[in-house]
């Protein structure tokens, strides 16, 4: 009877490579030979990685996977890794599933017990904030911004009140309404902030500065390329328990399944305030409630 582990070994794996955010020379050595040996690529878009795949004389059969057959293309690259063969994951630019599609099928793939490899290479987030100056050491990665509403509010105050630096990707069209949202919370417009655009390319170029000043340079240069902001952390700002207060309420209507443990361990490290005064803020609260009925 054949092991479990030689049937394993049998199996296909699955390349996580990156690909440049820009400039086509920026490939590693693995990165181009892995997708020349590979069976099948499964890219983002199968046009816009052509270009890169004729730069470097790479033949292989592609395949899409994007965000509308994420699933449908899992199941087909889970069956080619059964079948013995080996497959790449790109995106049309950066590191696969780092704002791009992949998730699904990296987790699928990984519950199953396929092996996973990754090839690492260009992202724009961290290829932006290694040049900003900005502190490194801590940051948090937020992707895109919610465009409106609510979820923008809150995402918002948490940059207002985070004790590290932030990082987001914006669009040329609204990074001056986003920095705007951002300079009119307190305290907020003397905050330390640098967009990166059009990272890798011949005009790639760096706005650094204060909040204030940052928004002045959009205000009079039209935003173009792909951006990436980055918000340094600020002094301490004072939270009074109004705040705490209202931001528990948001919360616990946005979500009822939240426990209340939970929800003040949340926002107190959000806010940089302790733990036991947002539970005492939400226990209080909770019992005025129930006096009043």
């Amino acid at each position: 009877m054949e092991s479990q582990t030689n049937h394993k070994q049998q199996f296909g794996k699955l390349f996580i490579v990156a690909t440049p955010i820009g400039n086509l020379q920026d490939m590693t050595f693995r990165a181009v030979e892995t997708l020349k040996v590979v069976d099948v690529i499964a890219a983002e878009d199968t046009r816009t990685s052509r270009k890169l795949l004729d730069y470097y004389n790479i033949t292989t059969k592609m395949m899409p996977c994007h965000d509308h057959n994420e699933s449908k293309a899992g199941k087909q690259i889970m069956g080619l890794l059964e079948e013995g063969k080996d497959v790449a994951l790109i995106s049309d630019a950066g590191t696969p599933l780092i704002n791009d599609p992949g998730y699904h099928v990296v987790h699928m793939l990984r519950e199953a017990g396929f092996d996973v490899v990754t090839i690492p290479g260009a992202c724009s987030p961290i290829a932006a904030l290694a040049a900003s100056g900005l502190p490194t050491d801590t940051f948090t990665y937020l992707g895109f911004l919610p465009r409106k509403g609510k979820a923008r509010t809150e995402i918002c105050e948490i940059i207002q009140f985070s004790k590290h630096t932030q990082v987001f990707l914006e669009s040329p069209k609204r990074v001056l309404k986003t920095l705007q949202a951002l300079q009119a919370l307190p305290q907020m417009g003397s905050r330390p902030c640098c967009v990166g655009r059009e990272l890798t390319k011949m005009h790639e170029e760096f706005i650094s500065g204060s909040i204030d000043s940052v928004v002045q340079h959009f205000e009079e240069h039209a935003g173009r390329g792909e951006m990436v902001v980055m918000i340094g952390a600020g002094e301490s700002v004072e939270v009074d328990d109004a705040y705490i207060l209202n931001m528990l309420q948001s919360r616990a209507a946005a979500d009822t399944s939240v426990s209340a443990s939970y929800l003040a361990k949340q926002i107190a490290k959000e806010l940089g305030v302790t733990r036991s005064r947002v539970y005492g803020l939400l226990h209080g609260h909770e019992n005025d409630k129930d006096n009043q009925a």
